[in-house]
């Protein structure tokens, strides 16, 4: 059991490591190439957001870092309550990795970048898919329970 709650804490941290990672990585590019690419309906270009998911908040970026922080130290402090299984464990890995991805964002650029923009919906990033599957994940996890 000791060993199934040490692998699962390696998973957790490898995967929100790597959110971290490939959302950092994603980003610098963007900023540095600034690309103008556009397929169909898919547009790859460098967005300055200051606000939060949809447009909301905007140029509230200290209320956002803030809520940012105290969101990922919940998520690590009361991992022990989360499931001791796979799903779980992935999920909130994915969710506290986007977290900090934008975090990092926010107090080092005083905004996100967003740089994923399919025309009907708001401009993203890796982060920010991260925290949409993992919400959208843990209702239906949580749901199904």
């Amino acid at each position: 059991m000791l060993f199934k709650k040490y692998k699962l804490a390696v998973l957790f941290a490898a995967v929100s490591l790597g959110v971290i990672l490939i959302d950092q990585v994603s980003k610098y590019f963007i900023e540095v190439v600034k690309p103008q690419l556009q397929w169909s309906f898919l547009t790859l270009h460098y967005v300055q957001n200051t606000g939060a998911g949809f447009g909301i908040l905007q140029n509230h970026t200290g209320i956002l870092t803030a809520i940012s922080f105290v969101v990922a130290l919940a998520v690590v402090l009361l991992y022990k309550k989360i499931p001791p299984k796979k799903i779980p464990q992935l999920l909130f890995a994915l969710f506290l990795g986007g977290v900090l991805g934008n975090f990092i964002d926010r107090l080092w650029r005083g905004y996100v970048i967003d740089f994923i923009d399919l025309s009907f919906w708001p401009a993203f990033n890796v982060a920010d898919m991260a925290i949409s599957i993992a919400v959208i994940g843990l209702i239906v996890y949580f749901w199904k329970e």
